[in-house]
């Protein structure tokens, strides 16, 4: 037999247990992080619904989705855990304080370059300069030829016989 003819098949057979060996690590995760759910955690079930959790059971889980709403549900539909900040941010819309945060990139570059006293000068100057979006009352001429034969023709109209170039 030539190995040529065999090279494809272990090509694929070789895929395939890469496949099966990263889902089999994802489903490990998964059930890992679902045997560590702990009360008070916050969590997105697989359906979308964030909640938090209130008692953890073998196979179940009760959820606190608002002021008296418990829900319980299977402890396969938590999608994942979230932390706290993430919970907070999204359920509560309680953003994290930026400020405490040392590694904070800005969103344009010439805060990096500039120092205070040119950012102070940027900003005065800046005010100074106002923009005038008035709208001026300047006559618009037509763009092209055809335009202004159009407006020529709109002053005088012709009387044609039906029998014109226009067929």
């Amino acid at each position: 037999m030539n190995i040529t003819m065999l090279l494809p098949f272990i090509v694929l057979i070789g895929a395939m247990f890469l496949m099966t060996r990263s889902a089999k690590r994802k489903q490990q995760q998964a059930a890992t992080m679902r045997n560590e759910l702990q009360p008070g955690s916050g969590v997105r079930t697989i359906g979308g619904m964030y909640a938090t959790v209130k008692e953890v059971n073998e196979d179940t889980v009760l959820l606190d989705a608002g002021p008296g709403v418990e829900l319980l549900f299977a402890k396969n539909a938590i999608g994942s855990v979230l932390s706290d900040d993430e919970y907070n941010r999204i359920v509560h819309g309680i953003e994290h304080d930026l400020k405490s945060d040392s590694d904070l990139v800005p969103d344009d570059a010439s805060s990096l370059t500039e120092t205070d006293d040119s950012a102070d000068e940027a900003a005065a100057a800046s005010d100074d300069k106002s923009v005038d979006l008035d709208k001026k009352d300047v006559p618009e001429e037509p763009a092209d030829e055809t335009a202004a034969a159009g407006a020529k023709s709109d002053e005088e109209p012709k009387k044609t016989d039906g029998d014109s170039e226009a067929k």
